[in-house]
């Protein structure tokens, strides 16, 4: 589950056709046989990074119960094999949902090892209403302008002011997309895969995700068993919560990172100033919260917006020295401006975020049943908060156009599965996004599957990002299929740095969390 960010960020139509849409079964149906698909035509898409990068575009049906119905296309990328025996597809997925995964490819195939990435085409996509995907979602512009109101409504004022957010974003989404709402969706996202798979000609796939991409992998897995080779789910999302509880339990798991942040930064008193007992950092961190309440920095950095921008470092712990100095700056200093800067890195949307969070709430919304009664959220909200300030209210306001959705919810699938060949989950013990417990459900959920654990790791995304220990074992699966329970050694935590100082783009963990994104 992965929020947009700053690196991704009218009339009803009261017509017969768009009703019945919008009425549509809440059950996920058996799926139907995927169409026959054309073979793509794919054409060079280099780029200095990824000189034998390939795209090409793909049509499925909007409705895969009306396969002659309406067509969609689905964008992707692919580093072709060059071993002369291969292995076939491996699909690879960021996560979200919304995350776009077209430049997925390109890292995944240039992280692996050589003689693995070489056996093995592997094949970035944009999910359906995603990036370049046609039709592209995009509900509301503006919906993440700064300042928001307080996202914890200490008042019935900021309540209203709150609520009247989501319920316009959930309206516009209906103005907009009423025609392609119903079939946005997990299960729906998951028959493109099998669409993609006859059309690349192969009897079965691979798939690599991260984050919602091992719920996107799982349902796959779930539909179409027989048609998986490989399976590997990174940071993996709790199937048994889809999607109201998994997001109270990512409340109190970020709340738990966040008080890690402050440790590290109590650890470091020398360079930071802000004391070293990390209860009186923290105090230190509201106070600059409550500060801007009513004075945002910049006329833009607000408490919602203090919380976008250490959002992020719950995600990958190597952004924690930039939040620390502009956290110094501000609260030692007096100087709001790095708190601006840090604001526009981390948390500011872009206006192509508005797709990828059009994608997040379509997906989620339509998935499983979220309450429709606001007193629900609110005693929930109000319960959690009180163990987990830091981003349960900025998380519900998040979410909270689910209650308004103009689409009925489907029925979540058991993504319990006997009849896979032995997946590989990879998690990290300190996850706040997918928290430990998620992956140990679906381990327990796919039969014949190895958990590895990062041991005291606290990143969102841990494959590939530079634990060697983690890699190895990827590597091994992708080449034999063979896997086993296993306990790796977390990455040493960041050393102080200077806010001004850039992450080496090529360091793994900076790289692969730049395209995974936050908020998930």
């Amino acid at each position: 589950m992965i929020r947009p960010s700053k690196k991704r960020a009218a009339v009803l139509l009261a017509i017969s056709t768009v009703a019945a849409a919008l009425a549509s079964p809440v059950t996920a149906a058996a799926p139907a046989p995927a169409p026959a698909a054309a073979g793509l035509r794919w054409a060079g898409c280099a780029t200095p990074r990824y000189p034998t990068l390939q795209c090409a575009s793909l049509r499925v049906p909007l409705d895969h119960d009306r396969p002659a119905g309406r067509q969609i296309s689905l964008a992707l990328t692919r580093v072709p094999h060059t071993a002369s025996a291969s292995q076939g597809p491996l699909l690879v997925n960021p996560g979200g949902p919304g995350g776009s995964g077209r430049a997925l490819a390109g890292f995944v195939a240039s992280a692996l090892p050589k003689d693995v990435a070489a056996q093995y085409d592997v094949i970035g996509f944009d999910p359906r209403g995603v990036g370049k995907s046609e039709p592209a979602l995009d509900c509301g512009a503006g919906h993440f302008k700064p300042v928001r109101p307080d996202s914890v409504p200490r008042d019935a004022a900021t309540e209203r002011a709150n609520l009247e957010r989501v319920r316009s974003f959930a309206e516009s989404c209906r103005e907009k997309h009423a025609d392609v709402l119903p079939y946005v969706g997990t299960v729906s996202a998951a028959r493109d895969l099998e669409v993609l798979r006859t059309a690349l000609g192969a009897s079965k796939v691979s798939y690599f995700g991260y984050s919602y991409g091992t719920y996107l992998g799982a349902v796959y897995a779930k539909l179409y068993p027989d048609r998986v080779h490989r399976l590997v789910l990174d940071s993996v999302v709790d199937p048994g919560g889809v999607w109201y509880e998994d997001n109270l339990a990512q409340d109190q798991a970020f709340d738990a990172r966040h008080k890690a942040f402050l440790a590290w930064v109590a650890q470091y008193d020398s360079v930071y100033r802000l004391g070293t007992d990390p209860a009186a950092v923290e105090r230190r961190w509201y106070g600059m919260r409550e500060a801007l309440r009513g004075t945002p920095a910049g006329g833009k950095v607000g408490p919602a917006e203090l919380e976008d921008t250490y959002m992020p470092g719950g995600y990958y712990n190597g952004y924690w020295p930039h939040l620390a100095e502009a956290f110094a700056a501000y609260a030692v200093k007096g100087d709001p401006k790095p708190l601006v800067a840090a604001y526009e890195r981390f948390g500011a949307v872009e206006p192509s975020a508005g797709n990828s969070y059009s994608v997040y709430t379509a997906v989620q919304c339509r998935d499983s049943a979220w309450p429709k009664d606001w007193n629900k959220w609110r005693a929930d909200m109000w319960r959690t908060h009180a163990k987990a300030p830091f981003m349960t209210w900025n998380n519900a306001w998040y979410n909270a156009p689910c209650a308004f959705w103009p689409t009925e919810p489907l029925q979540a699938p058991d993504v319990t599965n006997a009849a896979l060949p032995g997946a590989l989950l990879f998690q990290a013990t300190e996850d706040a996004a997918t928290p430990y417990e998620g992956a140990v459900s679906m381990r327990h959920r796919l039969a014949g599957s190895a958990l590895v654990v990062e041991e005291g790791g606290g990143n969102h995304g841990i494959a590939l990002a530079g634990n060697k220990c983690l890699d190895e074992k990827l590597a091994a699966y992708l080449r034999t299929g063979q896997a086993s329970d296993a306990v790796c050694p977390a990455q040493p935590a960041p050393k102080p740095a200077a806010a001004t100082r850039a992450v080496p783009p090529s360091a793994g963990g900076a790289a692969l969390h730049g395209l995974l994104g936050f908020r998930g």
